[in-house]
């Protein structure tokens, strides 16, 4: 009698799914040894990475960066299947324009670099200081008994006016007018964080796990022929129907212990999975990388996804991590009059007191609008948190007439016409991460009374061993756990995602002794 092959299920057709589908198949034997499935609740491979094409360029309505090249597994499959160049324009194409940025204040005044530099020079070493191993007391007074970015970047800007307590006017401002604009500049430096952590506001940012955060050295770049390409060349090697589409879990049925062996008398492989059309599967493993959102809302009582629930180390650390929205718009403009370009804007928004009633509060965090690259008439501005999720409940002429209002504000010293009436957008494209069911989010980030070790418990496999005096055993591995959510130090990003796929690939592979850990 032939005996069956152990049957390995994973939920989800991004990043972490299909690099351990890809690992698990390309392995020399396994492919003979395992019954390999991916099951993706959507209608596209790819999860939180979706290229797109608007006005005519590529763009990224998800991850979008490389974080750094040197060691990058994502840059090293770009660089095999030659997705680094391309004939068609593609969103970041030319990296980073802050060099050509102009930072304007919302009455339209332009600040001058050598305002704005001091600043942003503060800012970037806070937060040096942050993601450093060691820090010492000294390096920002008041150190101890910080709890959040967000306290400690404050911190240090209160030192640093300390330090410059007694300078001079600055260009005709007196000092309350000089630290009230100071302020606006370094909040324009906390919105652009914001993007990077997803977090609604650097206050439920933990200090202590910033340092743990690992960054890949060398330059950020996009993928000129799509970060799609990156998924696309994973999933290339896997036959035809082993990933299967509109195939959504709504539950997983486990064996936690000894005492649940006997109903499972039949036989049957101790995971049961129910999807959204009726429909069951058995499998012996199941590898979940649904996003972190994903799992806050399947532990809730009123959803019930695992079932049993999970067990409680796993169930606490998904509490405690956080988990943010992040959502671009993309604006396409009218041709402009005699080819005027839009400027790389960086915005400056006032206090409250001052603010212009006419921009809508959901702009008012919004640090950049500019060119996808230099010469592209489709502009991209960010959303975070609460914010973010409003623009997903907007439609197309509230969000044009929201930035046509912010951009008459900001440029109107800037051009000899009504800025307004120059720059008409005709168009919009938007992320709707937040309210994605299959996503409920975009990436996660350690919050104030999380950690590092939380990010670990996320990537511990189910059920836990069992004490070495039980008779009976539940099966082993029969819940393992993947995406960036799980990884400690790259969490986050799209090659964490990869890195985790690898992990509980490779876990698997071992367990079955395909290979040497």
């Amino acid at each position: 009698m032939v005996s069956k092959k152990p049957k390995v299920v994973i939920i989800g057709a991004g990043m972490a799914g299909l690099t351990a589908a890809n690992k698990l198949y390309t392995t020399a034997g396994c492919k003979d040894l395992l019954d390999l499935c991916v099951v993706e609740g959507g209608n596209r491979i790819g999860g939180r990475i979706n290229t797109s094409e608007f006005g005519g360029d590529r763009i990224e309505m998800g991850a979008t960066w490389i974080h750094g090249i040197a060691g990058s597994p994502v840059y090293k499959i770009a660089q095999d299947i030659n997705s680094l160049q391309s004939e068609q324009p593609w969103e970041c194409m030319d990296g980073f324009l802050e060099t050509e940025a102009i930072t304007v204040a919302e009455d339209g005044y332009v600040l001058d670099s050598s305002f704005v530099e001091p600043i942003s020079n503060l800012f970037n070493e806070l937060m040096n200081i942050s993601q450093r191993k060691l820090v010492t007391e000294n390096e920002i007074p008041k150190l101890s008994n910080v709890m959040s970015i967000g306290s400690f970047l404050r911190r240090g800007l209160d030192a640093y006016w300390d330090e410059h307590e007694h300078e001079h006017e600055f260009k005709g401002l007196d000092k309350r007018s000089k630290r009230s604009l100071e302020q606006r500049i370094f909040a324009m430096f906390e919105s652009i964080q914001r993007t990077y952590t997803s977090a609604n506001d650097l206050e439920m940012l933990d200090f202590n796990a910033e340092k743990e955060y690992c960054m890949f050295p060398g330059e950020e770049i996009t993928i000129a022929r799509g970060y799609l390409s990156v998924i696309e060349s994973l999933a290339s090697v896997l036959p035809p129907g082993l990933i299967q589409l509109g195939r959504k879990v709504t539950k997983i049925e486990w064996l936690p212990d000894e005492s649940l062996e006997i109903e499972n008398g039949n036989n049957k492989p101790p995971v049961k999975l129910h999807f959204a059309d009726g429909s069951i599967m058995y499998a012996d493993h199941v590898i979940v990388t649904v996003s972190l959102g994903v799992l806050k809302q399947g532990i809730r009582e009123d959803c019930g996804m695992f079932n049993p629930p999970l067990a409680s180390f796993k169930t606490e650390a998904i509490t405690r991590l956080g988990f943010g929205v992040v959502n671009k718009v993309f604006l396409k403009l009218t041709p402009t009059p005699d080819g005027i370009k839009f400027p790389y804007l960086q915005m400056v928004f006032h206090n409250e007191s001052e603010q212009n009633p006419k921009i809508p509060w959901w702009m008012r965090r919004t640090a950049n609008l500019c060119p996808i690259y230099g010469n592209s008439n489709v502009l991209i501005s960010w959303f975070v948190g609460k914010e973010a999720l409003e623009v997903e409940s907007l439609g197309d002429e509230e969000i044009i007439d929201g930035f046509s209002k912010t951009i008459s504000s900001f440029l109107i010293n800037s051009h000899s016409d009504d800025a307004e009436s120059m720059f008409k957008m005709e168009k919009v494209l938007k992320s709707q991460w937040g309210n994605d069911p299959l996503f409920l989010g975009s990436y996660s980030y350690v919050a104030i009374d999380s950690s590092g070790d939380d990010l670990d418990a996320m990537a511990e496999p189910l059920p836990k061993k069992t004490s070495i005096h039980s008779n009976i055993l539940p099966p082993p591995l029969q819940i393992l756990f993947a995406g960036e959510a799980t990884h400690r130090t790259h969490y986050s990003t799209t090659h964490g995602a990869y890195f985790s796929g690898i992990r509980e690939a490779d876990r698997l592979l071992q367990h079955y002794h395909c290979i040497d850990i």
